[in-house]
């Protein structure tokens, strides 16, 4: 049996703005429940960041790492470049209700890179140097 971790949790600035990103969307899609659906979906990431903290490799690989189409290599080799940035050797995908989160993680720290809808295509990324 394998002891939990208790692995650090942090938010990378671009994990901020896609969380920045996709509470304007609410709020310009229904301004009326904007704030409750903004509200629902940090209740749901706070979940999901005190089982990432127990658990690092819970979510699912990466699906769009292996994609053959130009655009997902383009953002696989974003993703790979702030991973590594980062320090951290793996990435994943967690999906958090509606979205899915894009993390990086070691044994003992998980970086939360990007938020996406389940109906975006892509994760917004920044561009690899």
């Amino acid at each position: 049996m394998t002891i939990p971790v208790n692995a650090r949790v942090r938010a990378a600035p671009n994990f901020l703005a896609s969380l920045d990103a996709a509470r304007r969307f609410m709020e310009d899609q229904d301004p009326l429940s904007a704030a409750s659906r903004f509200q629902k979906l940090q209740r749901e990431l706070a979940q999901a960041r005190r089982m990432l903290a127990f658990l690092p490799a819970s979510g699912r690989a990466a699906r769009f790492l292996d994609a053959q189409e130009p655009r997902s290599q383009f953002q696989a080799a974003s993703a790979r470049q702030l991973a590594q940035a980062l320090g951290m050797p793996e990435l994943r995908e967690l999906v958090v209700g509606r979205y899915v989160l894009l993390y990086a993680h070691s044994a003992s720290e998980v970086v939360l890179l990007a938020l996406r809808h389940e109906r975006q295509l892509q994760f917004a990324l920044p561009r690899p140097k």
